[in-house]
């Protein structure tokens, strides 16, 4: 999985299409990552406490992986990622541009 912790990507698919966010997790068996401000969904939690009351939160779910892509650090846009090896190390490449991520 070529996208980890920390990047910064852009939706390119459903309905968040276009919207930009920061890799807040990644789940590299389920090729899904949790983007920050992307799919949210309106979940009830209960009362902890009594005399608390319930609240509506909204929780920021995981999305696939094949509906993001990595924002170009050169050009501000989506790119596919490469994978290249300099003196003994595996670098991420931008296939746009060209720089390491």
């Amino acid at each position: 999985m070529k996208i980890r912790k920390d990047d910064n990507v852009i939706v390119m698919s459903g309905k968040d299409k276009g919207k930009t966010g920061k890799v807040l997790k990644s789940f590299p068996k389920e090729n899904k990552v949790i983007v920050a401000g992307v799919n949210l969904r309106k979940t009830h939690e209960r009362a902890k406490k009594s005399g608390q009351k319930g609240q509506i939160i909204e929780k920021t779910m995981p999305i696939h992986i094949s509906n993001v892509m990595i924002i170009d650090p050169k050009t501000s846009k989506g790119t596919r990622v490469a994978l290249k090896t300099v003196n003994g190390k595996k670098v991420r490449i931008a296939k746009k541009s060209g720089t390491t991520i």
